[in-house]
């Protein structure tokens, strides 16, 4: 077996968009990468709808821009909400103000069977060797270092293959995580179940909202409403974790009724049919369980988007973590592997902007979820989180503990606590100032730190893949840190440093 060994620089492990991203990125420098992806090509997946960071970042450095608009995907301005004290919906757009609403001032809602197709066959074109229906069982390991994978094909024949770096982008529901150590710390504030399924001729928001997503709270969670085509609508029911036998039993009969306690969907689906037939025809169930690894990489491993954390789906930050991680991780790798950086700092920078920007997000979703009042609802008062115990609190302390103590400013869960309060009660009152304003731009909201907090790095990285070389130079993010380079595919030490 060892004798028939194939060699590559890397191997990447699913073929996702966090999987694709990273292989074409290490093949755009000419290393040689393999990826295995265990289904066929197209498949059904969730998390469809995109943030623009993704669209305007990474999926412009990866040449794909083009593409994305030929296939027509439903043009996602911003989003609309029926979310916090108001009882009126309200609505945000992507773009700074009215007055600098642009090309990269949207993103789209996309069928992911497509999307994920477009960016796998992207690969490809980079000279990726992509293999489908090819199940890893697991790695090569010598000398606490990883150096390959064992896989099995679609016919069943075993093959082991060398590589100086594994990446596991394989997902949630994967065990090759565990191969760099750690644990895998489950949140015990995002901790939801989701039921869900797709509709036909389902209404649009009035123009020109009316590829927004629409997420909106009801009494036992929220709905989310994303339209896909002119026709076809995504629809699901977040619900708390203790509601599983609810959902789980009959299923048809259990999203009828969560449509029924939410007036405003009801009314969406008025004229609708569910799809019946098709990748679309059945109702699912996810669990939406947040959680991060203790430990992201270790000499020869690195783990990506949903195989490293997932963080609540309300503000549509799957796909942007995990193409956002599989760009911090490219970086990494080819860095590595041209000798420019040592792997330690190239991994070590890898994993701080990762857990930042997981962070950011969990901090802006809790805030986001604090402020909505309902408090005759189990679902709602559970998500005041600065009134239950501090366990959940104490975890977040714990997961921005290595980071910049002057961006977090924590030191125990009752500055956490402190923290949460004072800056639910500032994200409230900029939603406020933007209905009460009836501006739809990101300006009211950036009023509030932690919407700041959530656009900058994929603002930055838009920025970055728009402009090329004409980009400014980035300062470290952390003390002692790694700089990118123009183009966006390597570590640079700062000069002076």
């Amino acid at each position: 077996m060892a004798g028939n060994r194939e060699e590559f620089d890397v191997v990447v492990v699913g073929g996702g968009p966090g999987g694709s991203t990273l292989a074409a990125l290490v093949a755009m420098r000419g290393h040689s990468v393999l990826l295995l992806e265990k289904e066929t090509f197209p498949r059904y997946q969730i998390g469809e709808s995109l943030l623009p960071s993704t669209v305007h970042g990474v999926c412009r450095l990866l040449g794909v821009t083009e593409r994305l608009a030929q296939e027509g995907f439903t043009h996602k301005l911003g989003g609309t909400l029926r979310w916090g004290a108001n009882p009126e919906p309200w609505t945000f757009a992507f773009s700074v103000s009215k007055k600098t609403a642009g090309a990269t001032s949207h993103a789209y809602q996309v069928e992911r069977s497509k999307f994920d197709k477009i960016l796998l066959d992207n690969a490809r074109d980079k000279g990726v060797e992509v293999r489908e229906r090819c199940n890893v069982n697991d790695v090569l390991e010598e000398d606490d270092r990883i150096r390959g994978v064992r896989y099995t094909d679609e016919d069943g024949e075993r093959h082991e293959v060398s590589a100086t770096w594994v990446v596991d982008a394989s997902g949630n529901t994967g065990n090759l995580y565990k191969r760099v150590g750690g644990t895998r710390e489950y949140s015990e504030f995002f901790r939801s179940l989701a039921l869900f399924g797709y509709f036909e001729n389902g209404k649009r928001l009035p123009p020109p909202s009316s590829g927004n997503i629409l997420s909106a709270a009801f009494k036992s969670g929220w709905f989310w409403y994303i339209p896909l085509s002119d026709t076809l609508t995504s629809v699901g029911a977040v619900v708390r974790r203790e509601d599983a036998a609810r959902i789980q039993g009959d299923r048809e009969k259990a999203l009828a009724d969560l449509i029924d306690e939410c007036p405003m969907v009801k009314d969406m689906l008025a004229d609708a049919t569910r799809v019946t037939e098709g990748q679309y025809g059945q109702l699912r169930v996810r669990k939406d369980y947040s959680y991060h690894n203790t430990v992201f990489w270790k000499p020869g491993m690195v783990l990506v988007g949903d195989a490293a954390c997932f963080v609540d789906p309300v503000f549509s930050s799957g796909v942007h973590l995990a193409t956002y991680s599989a760009l911090l991780a490219a970086r990494s790798i080819n860095s590595v592997l041209e000798g420019l950086v040592d792997e330690k700092a190239a991994f070590t920078e890898f994993e701080a902007r990762y857990r930042r920007e997981y962070s950011v997000f969990y901090e802006f979703l809790m805030s986001f979820y604090d402020m909505h009042v309902d408090e005759s609802s189990y679902f709602w008062s559970a998500k005041k989180v600065t009134k239950n115990t501090h366990t959940e609190l104490e975890s977040f302390v714990e997961l921005v503990g290595g980071l910049s103590a002057s961006e977090f400013d924590l030191n125990d869960a009752e500055a956490a606590a402190e923290r949460f309060r004072s800056r639910s009660s500032e994200f409230a009152g900029a939603v406020d100032d933007l209905v009460e304003g009836g501006e739809k731009s990101m300006v009211p909201l950036f009023k509030s730190s932690v919407v700041r907090q959530a656009m900058e790095q994929g603002a930055q990285e838009q920025t970055r893949a728009l402009l090329g070389d004409d980009a400014e130079q980035e300062a470290p993010m952390l003390p002692g840190g790694l700089i990118a380079s123009q183009d966006g595919l390597l570590w640079h030490v700062p000069s002076g440093a």
